[in-house]
């Protein structure tokens, strides 16, 4: 019994010390958004009306930027900042591992059937240097 309630109390606690370690991210989503919305000359956190924040508006799009996982997310946030500023919807993925690629693949999927017009740029942890924020080669816009 002794051995069983030890059990109950060391596993749970085991987990709840290593749960930092899983989902922990290289970069935060902001400096993500940083070294694309300045590639792109974008204005971060832009607001509209309601409250709600784009991620980065530039000329002629309004971009979400999103983590691969949560890339249903993504689409719905970028759409409804497209209209609400009357720009193309954009979503810059955020790529930290190969297994994030089956993300992009189904956002692409997605997109191109259902909305085509929206746009979608990939960014790699790669692409932020840890001295600063210095971009490697992100896409500029068209």
């Amino acid at each position: 019994m002794k051995k069983y309630l030890a059990l109950l109390t060391i596993v749970p606690l085991i987990l709840i010390i290593s749960a930092p370690a899983y989902g922990k991210h290289p970069h935060k989503e902001k400096e993500y958004q940083k070294v694309w919305c300045d590639k792109a000359g974008g204005v971060m956190e832009y607001v509209v009306s309601g409250g709600s924040r784009v991620d980065c508006l530039t000329t002629t799009h309004a971009v979400e930027v999103e983590f691969a996982p949560k890339w249903q997310e993504a689409i719905g946030q970028a759409l409804y900042y497209g209209k609400k500023t009357k720009r193309t919807p954009g979503i810059v993925l955020i790529l930290e591992s190969k297994v994030d690629n089956k993300y992009l693949g189904r956002l692409i999927y997605t997109l191109k059937k259902n909305y085509p017009f929206v746009r979608v740029w990939p960014i790699r942890a790669k692409d932020i240097k840890t001295d600063g924020v210095t971009p490697a080669e992100i896409e500029k816009e068209p």
